[in-house]
């Protein structure tokens, strides 16, 4: 069984392989390798798969056999080392679970072998490349890791190669980087903590180590204490620990030694280059984290790792070039402006103080010891601290004088007397030049680096990788992983890769326009152009118009601008799609002067594409805007532009003035006028080009004192107390809270807090009703043994809650004065995360699929509200779909609308009539100010006052004060109750009103009659409803002084606006703006945290400037689900290498933030929920998931709610891939279809049904068969929606049929977090379409696929059901289920079935048609008659040959459509649109 399953993954596997397989292989366009894939005979006879089958594979029909150690020795010298650790063999056997099922089970310490060890390390290594989880193996025995990392360090430093090889080395170093930063798991960070601790400086020289001690007093009592602890301690342990704190400081040894080995000339071995890539890259990591770096740096400067690599011969030579720019990264790091023992940030003037102390050591040693440097040593220090002057000071020395020097300042060991050095001199200036030169201040480099890309950087593959990264080797990135060391890291890390990310993209998009140009060669040497681009164009001209003089401190001009003159004959679209460029689009100068002749082919399989086509240079721009006739700039404005006259057209932008002073250095210095060349200018889409704003959004956040919130600080740095910014920690809890309408009673608020005792102060049961307002005992954070211990003794008070029931002021007579309610029942868990939301700090939900996580973020929203008037809430979201949904349940609330306020696009998108945009709110404001002083108008005639009070707010203001106010004194000193206790009763209430007339047109009659007290109180909300009246108007005053409608929407989003709504990109896009109008808020929340980038979250922190140098945020709320899908990261190597696609949710998590995890979902089925709750700590289901009727109902025409249906091949084939991973198959395109029409002709709605699918190719292939099959047809229509899994996260229906579509390998549904979003999208009805025998034998999609399996394979129908049906889901259907065999079996019985249905309507139409042929008769009366003709379905006849069953003559073949959706692949992924247009035909 096996052998035809779970090792048919091995067939095609999607990566790129090692060097020494490439040579064995053709490579396609963009230098991704492709062998020829085995057939299903060459697996069958594979040996690996024999040996799974015998001894760890899971799902095998053999016994399986005890374990054998030779097994393993076979497999690693006979699989592995022959075939160079090829990662087919690597994969094949982590997909058969060697590790989980064979290699970690048998793994004892004191038996195992080399290579014992060596496989599992391999192992890991591939968990750790293919994404999945590497460590759970580990986990089962955790008490095995220590031996085991024990015997990998040894393997470590083995420097007999005849032991362990080069290759082998390199793996183990792989190992231990992948150990470094998975510090957040116990059993790892108990091991990796060891190596870098304070005992490792027992490798520093004696003079460095007292140095370092005296430095800081801390260190030197924990060292002594060491000393003490090692006296005591026996040998084995004394032997052990001396290992330990040695490893690190032996292990550089050896990197020296293979470093050493690389000659200046010559052949050079690719694996000793690859070690030292990896070694850079681990001391890099090491760095880049502060528990690992704090004693770390020490030992790397006084081993001189970064001069050692700087004057070595790879450095110098071009097989070294990833490792010099490595070597960059580590020389960054390790010079980073921050203090190793505090972990505080240094400032530029604390770096300048540091060099100057470095300086004057230096002066003073000099003039101590040589005379000869006198003049140096009484220089001044900028005279004397750069490289070149150094150098020249300091050549004149001979080595052994330079060593002497170096000695004395501690940084080589001391010489014996009259011995000369044996250490080079060049490294001995360089060690002392390079201690001590003038650092540039990483700020400055930052500024005067340009935000463009250029084309040495986008087209270098160790810095912007290709689209097909097999994650193998290293690669010149940074990493986003658990902790930063400083905010400027932080921000700098997340700048580069959203830089690079860009860069990604730009390069494909400047790729396909270039090529689509066809630059060639004419006769005369100039460039001739022989195709066209949309996006892409000639230019006629280009010339640089002004160089503005640079700004004091800077040496970059201040802004550039340049002309750029095309000529636009295009079809009228495309020019006004030119024409239509605004400020601040960016496009892109390119520059390409080409070597091909007219009419040559570009193989971009046998050249790059850069030699392909001649490309010089591009550099980027920013549109200030196209010029008229008079030259000068069209400004952007409500005014429709001028129509110019004949096709060319000329645009003024801003190039980059650090590019700029670049190139011009560059032309001063000999080079070509990068400006004087360029031929082709770019656009593009504006949606995709928001890069540079972002990007001088990061910029101006480094250049500005980031204020973070002390209590948020250090958790987003990753250090400290997890748990400190949670509300029970935080110095300001706030004691009692108003619920507001959370609870919907009494009964729902002590089922709400379980566990605690409830004292509610009302003994009356009648007064016990919502709202309530709660009482909580308060806790301060922190605090050592006696206030743990005096909190435990206040257990029994803690769990007390004192709940005060309370009655909303009355509002007005009118029923819409009556406020809105929330209606859903919340459970505990909900409560708990309302309740932390609304306390200070930081609170984390995690909102599995279908648990209410919008429910609750708008009851927290509305809470703070409520509670705080005066605080303004920003929420925040990935999609302005999420950012919809959660708005229109606001809107439901009690909030006043005049709040509210939606930034940014996709607003149109919200389902309600009202527009929520600034303008719109404008607009709102002022059509209320005119409804408002009408009511004063009313109110001033009911009153019979003279004037014209309702003119304007202001005398508005006034008529409230002198007459409104006035008379409802008066009237209170009436009905108020006399001094001696008497009060009056409610007709003197009615009598003494002094607002009866304008409450006429209110629900009669306004006064009961009934008691004082009530009718007191009716009196008391007609004032409340009058005074708000005249307090909106007083807002709106301001709107009759600010006069235009920027002004008017600054003033609304800065003053009026409490809930203010935007998404994330928009966040990033205009912070600079926001800042600037002063914009404030005091608490955030954000929906869909799990799949926000990390720097997209933090900017909304940092929309608002401090208050006195604090940041004004209370409260942060993240919601999201980490268990799906993470943040979309195009390039895999971001994706993976860099950990782009980690959110800030995903890391706190990592880090262990607490969090509320909501515990019962409401979507789903019961049944269905369990093939992904098991994700979930704790996932169970909302009562009205067990009592709706639909739950219970089964779903009509088939015999299960959810199934697996076995898909073989069709024709013999499985999936296919007409482009590079645009993945098809066409049998499951074809079955998936057929059940849709299945189901349409049972009657199912096409609105709840939605077909999704892992790749786009098959997506595209879907909708091919759907128009082929369907469209057009009223019978069938189209579903509500056929997209990917990823974009239909956060949507669902009631019914999903899911395509899986591979055949060879599972591909990335492998990622868990993507299986539960596509397990958790339906509500009733799940039915999955896959390769069975390969599914299940995935490890990490075993729990969801074991539930799969426990049911039939083949597709259990109930044909004579409709829909809707009134069978119970447990029921089994009447009559035999009809078991379908197989996709052409399906499609016939589709066929057939739908041809009967015809023939019923077609019968049935007959007959009617002769009932109103009777009826037609004139009849006696002249009234016309009322009889409405019945539908023709003639067109439905025709579109029978369409529904025809796969295999037919007329049928369209999978090559066909494959190669038809293989051309939409670059196409624009918008489902939505596509399928309402769709829809919108078959209609």
């Amino acid at each position: 069984m096996l052998c035809n399953t779970v090792f048919m993954f091995f067939i095609q596997v999607s990566v790129c392989f090692t060097f020494s397989q490439l040579d064995s292989m053709s490579v396609t366009p963009k230098g991704r390798a492709r062998g020829q894939a085995p057939t299903i005979e060459q697996i069958n006879a594979d040996i690996l798969t024999q040996l799974a089958s015998e001894y760890w594979a899971p799902h095998s029909h053999l016994p399986r056999r005890s374990f054998e150690p030779k097994v393993i020795e076979d497999v690693y010298h006979k699989e592995l080392i022959q075939n160079k650790f090829a990662i087919r063999r690597i994969m094949l056997l982590e997909f058969s679970q060697y590790l989980e099922n064979y290699l970690w089970p048998n793994y004892i310490p004191e038996k195992a072998s080399k290579t014992h060890v060596l496989s599992i390390v391999v192992l890991i290594n591939e968990k750790f490349r293919e994404g999945v989880p590497p460590w759970e193996a580990c986990k089962s025995k955790p008490e095995h890791f220590p031996g085991f990392f024990r015997q990998v360090m040894e393997f470590c430093l083995e420097d007999d190669e005849a032991k362990v090889n080069i290759k082998e080395q390199t793996i183990l170093m792989g190992f231990l980087i992948h150990c470094f930063n998975s510090l957040e798991v116990d059993v790892i960070r108990e091991q990796v903590q060891r190596l870098v601790s304070l005992p490792m400086w027992v490798n520093l020289l004696p003079g460095r180590l007292e140095k370092e001690l005296q430095l800081y007093p801390k260190y030197k009592k924990f060292w002594n204490i060491v000393k003490k602890v090692d006296a005591k301690a026996d040998d084995k342990t004394k032997a052990k620990n001396e290992f330990e704190r040695q490893f690190l400081s032996r292990l550089i040894q050896c990197f020296y030694k293979i470093l050493d080995s690389i000659p200046e000339t010559g052949k050079i071995k690719a694996n000793k280059v690859h070690y030292c890539e990896r070694f850079v890259e681990l001391m890099t990591d090491l760095e880049a984290q502060l528990p690992t770096r704090r004693f770390l740096n020490v030992v790397l400067d006084d081993s001189h790792v970064v001069v050692r690599c700087r004057l070595s011969h790879l450095n110098k030579r071009h097989e070294g070039k990833l490792f010099t720019q490595l070597l960059d990264m580590l020389t960054f790091y390790t010079g980073f402006e921050i203090s190793d023992s505090t972990g505080t940030a240094l400032t530029d003037h604390e770096m300048t103080d540091l060099h100057y102390d470095r300086m004057s050591s230096l002066q003073r040693a000099a003039y101590k010891l040589f005379e000869d440097l006198r003049r140096f040593s009484l220089s001044n220090v900028a005279s004397v601290d750069t490289r070149k002057a150094l150098t020249n000071h300091f050549e004149k020395l001979t080595a052994s004088q330079l060593h002497q020097f170096a000695a004395h300042l501690n940084l080589m060991a001391p010489l014996p007397e009259e011995t000369e050095t044996t250490s080079d001199k060049e490294f001995l200036l360089e060690l002392m030049v390079s201690m001590h030169e003038r650092r540039q201040s990483q700020i400055q480099v930052l500024n005067e680096t340009p935000l463009y890309p250029t084309d040495k950087l986008l087209w270098d593959e160790n810095i912007v990788p290709t689209e097909y990264f097999s994650g193998e080797g290293c690669l010149a990135l940074p990493k986003l992983n658990l902790q930063m060391l400083t905010l400027h890291d932080y921000l700098l890390r997340n700048f580069n890769l959203f830089r690079l990310e860009s860069m990604y993209e730009i390069r494909q998009d400047l790729e396909d326009a270039i090529l689509r140009m066809k630059p060639w060669v004419a006769e005369n040497g100039e460039t001739f152009f022989g195709g066209w681009a949309r996006m892409a164009q000639p230019i006629t001209a280009f010339s640089v118009v002004e160089v503005a003089k640079p700004n004091i401190g800077e040496n970059h001009p201040a802004s550039v601008r340049a002309d750029v003159t095309i000529t636009l004959n295009l079809r009228r679209q495309i020019k006004n799609e030119w024409e239509a460029l605004r400020k601040h689009d960016v496009a892109f100068l390119i520059s390409v002067r080409p070597m091909k002749k007219i009419g040559s082919r570009f193989n971009l399989k046998e050249e790059h594409f850069i030699e392909s086509v001649g490309l010089l240079h591009v550099r980027g721009c920013e549109v200030e805007g196209m010029l008229n006739e008079e030259g000068r700039v069209i400004e952007d404005g409500p005014d429709p532009k001028p129509e110019l006259p004949g096709a060319q057209r000329t645009y003024r932008v801003w190039l980059d003035s650090n590019q700029y002073q670049q190139d011009m250095a560059g032309t001063a210095a000999g080079g070509e006028d990068v400006y004087e060349s360029f031929n082709i200018i770019m656009r593009r889409k504006p949606k995709e080009n928001n890069f540079k704003a972002v990007l001088e959004t990061i910029r101006n956040l480094m250049n500005t004192d980031c204020v973070v919130p002390d209590w948020l600080h250090d958790i987003i740095l990753g250090y400290g107390d997890p748990g400190a910014a949670h509300y029970s920690k935080m110095e300001n809890q706030i004691a009692t809270l108003n619920w507001n309408d959370t609870f919907l009673s009494l009964d729902h608020l002590r089922a709400g807090f379980p566990g605690h005792n409830i004292k509610v102060t009302a003994t009356d049961p009648a007064k016990q009703k919502p709202p309530f307002r709660i009482t909580f005992p308060v806790t301060s954070g922190g605090g050592g043994k006696k206030r743990k211990k005096a909190e435990e003794e206040k257990e029994t008070e803690k769990k007390e809650l004192v709940v005060e029931p309370h009655v909303i002021p009355n509002r007005g007579p009118y029923p819409y004065n009556q406020p809105k309610r929330n209606t859903i029942q919340f459970t505990p868990t909900q409560i708990e995360a309302i309740r932390a939301g609304m306390q200070p700090g930081l609170t984390m939900v995690v909102g599995p699929p279908g648990t209410g996580k919008t429910d609750v973020a708008v009851q927290i929203i509305s809470n703070i509200y409520h509670n705080f008037p005066s605080q303004r809430t920003l929420i925040v979201t990935h999609s302005n779909q999420a950012l919809n949904q959660l708005f229109e349940k606001i809107i439901a609330l009690d909030i006043d609308e005049r709040h509210l306020l939606r930034l940014g696009h996709g607003e149109e998108a919200l389902e309600t009539e009202k527009d929520f945009s600034r303008y719109g709110r404008v607009n709102y404001v002022l059509a209320r100010r005119l409804e408002l002083l009408k009511e004063v108008e009313r109110l001033q005639e009911s009153l019979r006052v003279g004037g014209d009070v309702a003119y304007t707010c202001e005398t508005a203001g006034h008529f409230f004060l002198y007459q409104v106010v006035a008379r409802w004194e008066k009237f209170l000193s009436k009905v108020k109750p006399t001094t001696s206790g008497q009060r009056s009763d409610s007709e003197d209430i009615l009598e003494h009103f002094p607002f009866n007339k304008y409450f006429e047109n209110a629900p009669q009659p306004v006064f009961k009659g009934k008691s004082f007290d009530e009718d007191m109180d009716i009196a008391e909300g007609c004032y409340r409803h009058i005074k708000k009246i005249f307090q909106q108007l007083e807002e709106f005053r301001a709107f009759e002084l600010l006069r235009s409608g920027l002004d008017r929407s600054k003033y609304l989003m800065i003053k009026e606006a409490k809930i203010i709504a935007m998404t994330c990109t928009h966040a990033a896009l205009k912070r600079h703006d926001l800042v600037n109008m002063n914009f404030q808020y005091d608490n955030i929340l954000m929906e869909e945290s799990a799949q926000i980038l990390e720097i997209e979250t933090f900017i909304p922190l940092l929309l608002q400037n401090p208050e006195d140098g604090f940041s004004r945020l209370k409260r942060w709320i993240m919601i999201g689900d980490h268990h799906q899908l993470p943040p979309v990261i195009k390039n895999m190597a971001f994706q993976k290498y860099s950990n782009m696609e980690q959110s800030l949710f995903t890391r706190f998590v990592r880090l262990g933030v607490p969090t509320v995890d909501l515990d019962a979902q409401g979507r789903a089925r019961p049944s269905v929920a369990t093939l992904y709750n098991w994700r979930y700590k704790k996932l169970g289901n909302l009562p009205h998931v067990h009592l709706t009727q639909e739950f219970h109902r089964a779903n009509p025409g088939f015999r299960f709610d959810f199934q697996l249906i076995n898909v073989e091949d069709f024709n013999g084939v499985g999936e296919s891939e007409p482009n590079p991973y645009f993945y098809q198959n066409l049998a499951e395109a074809e079955y998936v279809v057929a059940l849709f029409m299945y189901m349409r002709l049972l009657g199912y709605p096409a609105e709840k049904i939605s077909i999704l699918t892992t790749y786009n190719g098959q997506k595209h292939l879907i909708r091919d068969v759907i128009n082929q099959r369907c469209a057009g047809n009223p019978l069938i229509g189209q579903p509500s929606k056929v997209t990917t899994v990823d974009r239909f996260q956060g949507q669902q229906n009631d019914y999903i049929l899911l395509s899986l579509v591979r055949t060879r390998a599972v591909g990335h549904i492998r990622d868990v977090r993507r299986l539960v979003v596509a397990m958790s999208r339906a509500r009733l009805g799940l039915y999955v379409f896959a390769r069975v025998s390969l599914f299940q034998n995935c490890y990490e999609l075993s729990p969801t696929f074991n539930l799969l399996v426990e049911r039939p394979l083949q597709l259990h129908l109930a044909p004579r059901e409709t829909y809707p049906t009134t069978r119970k889901v447990e029921e089994i259907p009447f009559g035999q289920p009809l078991i379908v065999d197989d996709m052409p079996h399906m499609a016939q019985f589709v066929y057939d079935f739908y041809q009967d249905r015809l023939r019923v309507i077609q019968a049935k139409q007959g007959h009617q048609r002769q009932l109103q042929a009777q009826l037609a008769k004139p009849p006696v009366s002249h009234t016309p008659s009322q009889a409405k003709p019945v539908p023709k379905v003639q067109h439905v006849a025709k579109r029978q040959d369409s529904l025809k069953p796969p295999g037919t003559a007329e049928d369209t073949s999978e090559e066909e459509v494959g190669e038809k959706a293989g051309k939409e692949k670059t196409v624009e992924d918008n489902e939505d649109v596509e399928m309402k247009e769709e829809g919108a035909k078959s209609e």
